[in-house]
């Protein structure tokens, strides 16, 4: 059984081969999928490997996890599903049609939606 596992605070330089050679020390990787930004393309910082089974996708968490990786210390946990939110493109807050409207939902206001630290959801 594949396990997909999250690789957070990444240099924006880092390849998804160099992923790929660096979890190959600790088992089979059966797949890297490096996020990027859609517009320019460039890493976003985190990626998702799969590890063959859930024994080498352990010794990659043990091995990897706080570790440095081109100069970063990298960030290692099992990978969560995504979870539907049920909220449009721009959230709810979308205000009157005259004079002002509301905002986009919680975004600036250091609500729940604000990016952080943890696991990223696939």
């Amino acid at each position: 059984m594949e396990v997909k596992l999250y690789v957070g605070n990444l240099s924006f330089n880092t390849t998804e081969d160099q992923l790929r050679t660096l979890f190959a020390q600790a088992g089979t990787v059966t797949s890297v999928e490096l996020i990027k930004d859609r517009e320019t393309g460039q890493s976003k910082g985190f990626a998702f490997v799969q590890m063959s089974t859930q024994a080498e996708a352990e010794q990659v968490i043990k091995t990897f996890n706080g570790s440095t990786f081109d100069n970063r210390e990298i960030k290692v946990n099992p990978a969560r599903p995504k979870e539907e939110s049920g909220r449009g493109g721009y959230g709810s807050n979308r205000g009157g049609s005259y004079g002002g409207g509301g905002g986009y939902g919680n975004r600036g206001q250091g609500g729940p939606d604000r990016r952080g630290g943890g696991p990223r959801r696939y």
